[in-house]
């Protein structure tokens, strides 16, 4: 199937779980993780109507960006980001989703300082407590909250997680709950509701993460096909 193809699949399983879950589709925002795809197959899904590309890497983003691969929508960076590449980063993106450490989060409303800008970030959530994923310990979240309040050249958003490798069908619904009952409970609490973004589920569980309350999904494979990753550098 086609790049246009595979979006209209999601996009109606997305229509489904939205409905089953009593949801508005239109809500939910449909990222392509553009990681390991080219500037051709990222104007592709852009041409099909693609909400928005999230790219992971970004050296591999930087390259994209001077071959013009994200013209006509917007962009997300959804994968680990380095305290060292922040400048790469900040202000060449419309949404950070991954930030992960009070540190990042600082260094990022400083590099916006020095532009002139506000960056909108998401504040990334280690709900499965795993040592090897970012992200900030659940019981951390309502303070790293805060301290994004606090600063003029960063706009928080919302909430960002990659539960852990699901073992069985529908394994993340838990990990979603949880993240979003932190998302209600800091936007309630600390945002006066004006929090807009609970970036949840990527290609194997988007609509379980649907049916939990995701308002942004994150799906690579499922439109793209499946990466070459012995391709990769």
């Amino acid at each position: 199937m086609s790049i246009a193809e595979n979006i209209e699949q999601v996009r109606a399983n997305i229509v489904r779980a939205a409905q089953e879950a009593g949801r508005d589709p239109s809500e939910i925002m449909l990222v392509g993780a553009s990681k390991m795809n080219d500037a051709a197959a990222c104007r592709s899904a852009i041409a099909a109507g693609i909400d928005a590309l999230g790219e992971n890497r970004v050296q591999e983003m930087t390259q994209k960006l001077a071959e013009n691969a994200y013209d006509g929508a917007p962009l997300h960076f959804i994968g680990h980001l380095q305290r060292n590449k922040v400048k790469q980063v900040v202000g060449k993106v419309d949404l950070i989703e991954s930030v992960g450490s009070a540190e990042l989060l600082d260094d990022i409303d400083a590099r916006a300082e020095k532009l002139g800008i506000v960056q909108d970030i998401l504040l990334e959530v280690n709900i499965g407590g795993e040592e090897a994923k970012s992200g900030f310990a659940p019981a951390d979240v309502p303070a790293a909250a805060e301290r994004a309040r606090a600063m003029e050249h960063v706009r928080l958003r919302g909430l960002m997680c990659i539960p852990p490798v699901a073992e069985e069908p529908h394994g993340s619904i838990p990990y979603f709950e949880k993240v979003r009952a932190i998302y209600v409970d800091i936007n309630e609490k600390l945002y006066h509701n004006r929090l807009d973004m609970l970036s949840m589920g990527m290609s194997g569980d988007y609509e379980d993460a649907v049916r939990c309350g995701a308002t942004m999904v994150r799906v690579g494979t499922a439109i793209f096909g499946k990466r070459n990753y012995d391709q990769a550098t």
